[in-house]
């Protein structure tokens, strides 16, 4: 999987945070929910786990998830059989499918685009078999050598071409816009970082399974407020990131590579945040993507015991 932490990495030296521990409680069921539709979901590659799909799959079911990430690398690569095995592994332990994330590189040169969009259908096909239905990716808000409009236009062109596939294959497709002002400043060109410039962005892709990945992040870096979540409709969030900031740094020091779990200092105010969610019906996966060294230097086990826990606690805010 594309990972963000290679797209950027060099534009911010390496940090360590400090993690603040959680209550040795974990498990969470779905069905006592009173007030969420939102499932506590586990994507391996943002807490630094090791593994394959199926051993993402196991720690699930394991920790207490409710969903799982889905890797669409992995998933081309099966053949009919091991998807169906793969499909029903899921339902029997529980689980559902969390989101996939977009194996295209369209950021770069024209040539690596083409090359990766020439397997999208074949993943997306076999998305789409084992049970997936969400897809995004990420934003960067800054470019060396594109100006804004013609940012805007490439990312228009070439994501367009993505969305087609996808929603032949049944994917909606969710775009993740990138807040902190100390990345979008690192480069020329400043680029898109709020909600409304995404959305403009989609209208301008002009394929309606096109939607947002929400992230308290960077709603919280990017100024947004509860007015901004007001606005918001479950069939328009695809994915959802939940993560809290560092105490240390004003919103606009804020570092992208430097985040908490939940709840872990309430610097960001998740409360909000997760009223937003649950008043627009949001029922897709909330994962936790703190790019904390701390958490991804530890264990599988150790590293899903504590973000179960942190999402749950965060979830607690708005009834459990």
């Amino acid at each position: 999987m594309i990972s963000r932490r290679t797209m950027i990495a060099g534009s911010f030296a390496t940090i360590a945070t400090v993690y603040t521990s959680s209550p040795e409680t974990c498990g969470a069921n779905l069905s006592n929910s009173k007030t969420r539709k939102f499932t506590i979901d586990l994507r391996g590659s943002s807490i630094g786990l090791q593994g394959d799909q199926r051993q993402m799959i196991d720690l699930a079911a394991k920790h207490g998830f409710e969903s799982v990430g889905a890797d669409a690398w992995f998933m081309g690569g099966l053949s009919d059989e091991e998807i169906s095995k793969l499909k029903s592994d899921v339902a029997d332990k529980g689980l559902v499918w969390g989101s996939a994330g977009l194996p295209v590189e369209f950021r770069k040169d024209e040539a690596k685009f083409r090359e990766d969009l020439s397997g999208l259908a074949k993943r997306a096909a076999a998305l789409q078999k084992v049970g997936v239905t969400r897809m995004g990716t990420w934003i960067i808000p800054c470019h060396d050598e594109l100006t804004y409009v013609q940012n805007f236009k490439q990312h228009a062109t070439r994501l367009r071409e993505c969305a087609k596939i996808l929603k032949d294959n049944g994917l909606r497709f969710g775009l993740e816009y990138v807040g902190p002002q100390t990345l979008r400043i690192s480069k020329r060109f400043p680029f898109l970082h709020t909600m409304k410039e995404t959305r403009e962005l989609n209208a301008e892709i002009g394929v309606d399974n096109m939607g947002l990945i929400m992230d308290s992040w960077h709603w919280y870096t990017a100024g947004e407020t509860a007015a901004d979540l007001a606005t918001l409709t479950n069939q328009e969030i695809v994915a959802c990131d939940l993560n809290d900031a560092p105490k240390d740094k004003t919103v606009n020091e804020q570092m992208d590579l430097e985040r908490e779990l939940p709840m872990a200092t309430g610097v960001i105010d998740l409360k909000t945040f997760l009223e937003g969610l649950v008043a627009a019906g949001y029922d897709g996966p909330v994962r936790a993507e703190p790019f904390n060294q701390t958490v991804n230097e530890m264990e599988n086990d150790e590293a899903c015991k504590a973000t179960q826990v942190a999402i749950e606690s965060a979830f607690d805010l708005v009834g459990g």
